[in-house]
């Protein structure tokens, strides 16, 4: 691992106990603003300050494997755990890297999930419908809940456009990788003679946007422009 990662790792778990100190506090809850502010930090470092810590652990087992390499009796044993602790932290350094990378501004943000059909038709339509269960029921299990803001539905059950609100934390973050075409081969309930249909759907996934707080407009600053129309269409009979 680079010098300025571990760097960087070191100050995250530092700050996480300042964290811990500080919502542990008697008067953490006085201003609530600040604690959310604080708990939401925290959440957000803490997995990768996991990862930092299970790396640490392994390089130790490493360590220790190293030490059993040195005694004939435990060579065998000890290039064993060696070659497990290696393999281990080098996924643990690709899983840290990853979690390193700037995030997403957006990320826990709630998120409008538009689904289309697209060419299929009917079972197109049916794509759609099944798509919509698949991320409400992917939304069930994470606790987010799930709002169908507009839909308009086929004749057979399925869904031409439907428009959902999902709320919960870190849901575009998830899901914002959804958006773009899906398609589906299958045998259609629609098939009678037992062929394979491809169907397509559309997926847009989009960030909630914050509320925007009412706009004063002074009078003053408006200039407001009245023109009549003139000619031999009639506007000026009588």
């Amino acid at each position: 691992m680079k010098q300025s990662i571990r760097d960087k790792l070191e100050h995250l778990a530092s700050r996480l106990e300042e964290l811990d100190r500080a919502l542990a506090a008697e008067d953490a809850a006085r201003d609530m603003n600040v604690f959310r502010e604080l708990s939401r930090e925290r959440a957000e470092i803490e997995p990768v300050v996991a990862l930092y810590r299970d790396y640490l652990q392994a390089e130790a087992d490493c360590a220790t494997a190293r030490e059993l390499i040195a005694e004939p009796e435990m060579r065998e044993l000890g290039e064993l755990e060696l070659e497990a602790g290696l393999a281990r932290i080098g996924e643990l350094d690709g899983e840290l890297q990853r979690a390193l990378l700037p995030r997403d501004p957006n990320d826990e943000r709630n998120l409008f999930l538009e689904i289309r059909a697209g060419t299929g038709g009917d079972e197109a339509a049916l794509f759609a419908g099944d798509l919509l269960r698949m991320y409400t029921r992917y939304a069930e299990r994470q606790r987010w809940r799930v709002e169908i803001v507009s839909a308009s539905e086929s004749d057979l059950g399925g869904y031409k456009e439907v428009i959902a609100r999902v709320v919960g934390a870190g849901a575009y973050s998830r899901l914002k990788f959804e958006s773009g075409g899906h398609r589906v081969q299958r045998i259609p309930v629609t098939e009678t003679q037992g062929r394979i249909h491809t169907s397509a759907c559309t997926v847009a996934v989009l960030p909630e946007a914050d509320e925007v707080e009412a706009v004063d407009i002074n009078p003053a600053d408006l200039r407001i422009d009245t023109f009549r129309a003139s000619g031999a269409g009639g506007q000026h009979i009588n």
